[in-house]
């Protein structure tokens, strides 16, 4: 215990910051799925002994059915300890079945009764000086839900890394990343403000009645990953806002497998969509474009959603429209998409185009396997992607290019390429050749002798290409 002693990586100006003696009181939430009961009791007693005990009102344990025998009995008895020397502060709350994340978190948020509730993983240590400055945040604003500062516990060394200060966002498929700071926030010229952000991290604080406003907790979000981005764009779209505060402080171990689920992309992919279908209006096929997912007939069941639908209409809840226009002006739609997924041609349709690496200039044909390199995009325009699009900073931005110089073909930044007048614009129809408009080139492929197929750019020979999914008429002709 002790990595965060002496209140390590503290901002200068968290150092300088003094808080109001009246602060609201908190419920602590700690959400088990088979951490370690060492982890466990490292949450407990830096969140015991580095919050002013006269607002530590409750630390709530919620263990979502844990398969690991030693926090069955072995834990029991553990609270039993605490209890003595700080009675009536711990609450054990157990799953019978095992029931997700974000209904965990509604769990402890059902349990919880003081004014604020910060709802953690159970493998964290939290820094000196760290609920103040979300209490105080809290009692300015009863809208606001807070990510704390998240800094990185080794899982091999245990030992507390320092992560840079960073707002939170999200692709098209509804994945969590760090986002640049705003420039907003170095204009302030003030290191211990306040960080606008997009979303949160999956580690937050509420005031526990306006949680409950704005709907707590879908539990509908099954196993983990996509809670955090669904309560993200709830709270921007229904009233309220987030932040990240770099005056709190939390230590989050990372995890050498993911507890829920060994494959967290097939419960990822199936809670985007969920997602989508609730708060993201005409934006919904981004997320059916990123996950190569045709948009009906698709076979993934998302769930009920109708008394969501129903929640945000009784709110009246802002539209993905405006989130996209006033809080997230970055995660850019992609506009004019004719079709997309795999494309594979009529010479051998178990190879599919692919980016290949992500260092390589230009694309390869490959076993066909359905990974994220092997989406294709093709838009009205004539631009042909190979790999997803980054669509919060044009990295990845890979349009496909006929450079006009032997059979070979490259990727160029589809912007730079646009700016030079590069031969980046295809004619293409289902089941038809892709012909460049400029050069009048085909892209096709030939055997290389190794039973694989290279791609080349000649004089077009009649292969034939066929794209997954169609959005806009592509019709052979």
């Amino acid at each position: 215990m002790g990595h965060y002693k002496e209140g390590r990586f503290r901002r200068s100006g968290c150092l300088k910051k003094e808080y109001p003696a009246q602060l609201p009181t908190v419920s602590v939430i700690l959400t088990i799925m088979n951490d370690a009961i060492s982890t466990i009791q490292r949450a407990i007693t830096s969140i015991i002994y580095r919050t002013p005990p006269h607002l530590l009102k409750q630390l709530i344990l919620v263990d979502d059915f844990s398969p690991n025998e030693e926090l069955k009995e072995y834990l029991e008895k553990q609270i039993q300890i605490y209890d003595l020397k700080y009675p009536r502060l711990l609450t054990l709350i157990r799953h019978n079945k095992r029931e997700g994340i974000a209904t965990a978190w509604f769990s402890g948020w059902q349990a919880a009764t003081a004014d604020v509730v910060i709802l953690l993983d159970a493998h964290i240590e939290v820094n000196i000086g760290w609920a103040e400055p979300i209490l105080s945040r809290i009692q300015e604003d009863q809208t606001v839900v807070l990510s704390p500062m998240l800094d990185k516990i080794h899982f091999d060394t245990l030992n507390v890394k320092e992560n840079a200060l960073a707002a939170l966002g999200f692709d098209w498929a509804l994945w969590n990343h760090y986002d640049p700071l705003p420039k907003d926030w170095y204009n302030l010229e003030d290191d211990s403000a306040p960080v606008k952000s997009p979303s949160i991290m999956g580690n937050f604080a509420a005031d526990r009645l306006f949680l409950g406003e704005i709907g707590s907790l879908d539990m509908g979000m099954k196993a983990y990953e996509g809670e955090s981005v669904e309560l993200g764009v709830r709270v921007w779209q229904c009233g309220g806002k987030i932040e990240v505060l770099p005056c709190s402080r939390v230590a989050h171990l990372e995890q050498a497998h993911k507890p829920y689920v060994p494959n967290v992309r097939s419960a990822m992919k199936r809670n985007a969509l969920r997602i989508a279908e609730i708060w993201m209006d005409e934006y919904k096929p981004m997320v059916y474009y990123s996950w190569n997912l045709p948009m009906k007939n698709h076979g993934i069941d998302y769930g009920d959603v109708s008394s969501r639908k129903k929640l945000r209409k009784k709110l009246k809840c802002k539209s993905f429209d405006w989130y996209l226009r006033n809080v997230y002006p970055d995660l850019k739609p992609f506009q004019n998409i004719s079709a997309y997924g795999t494309m594979k041609n009529s010479l051998n349709e178990k190879f599919c185009l692919d980016h290949g690496p992500i260092t390589a200039d230009a694309p390869i044909m490959s076993i066909c396997n359905g990974n994220h390199t092997q989406t294709v995009l093709y838009f009205l325009s004539g631009e042909l992607h190979v790999g997803m699009l980054n669509p919060n900073f044009r990295l990845g931005d890979h349009c496909l290019i006929d450079s006009n110089q032997g059979q070979e073909l490259t990727f160029k930044p589809c912007f730079q390429a646009a700016a030079n007048g590069w031969h980046m614009y295809w004619d293409f129809k289902q089941g038809r050749a892709i012909t460049n408009r400029t050069t009048r080139r085909c892209l096709e492929i030939k055997e290389d002798g190794s039973g694989s197929y290279a791609l080349i750019l000649q004089k077009c020979t009649g292969q034939r290409w066929k794209i997954q999914h169609i959005v806009k008429t592509l019709e052979s002709v």
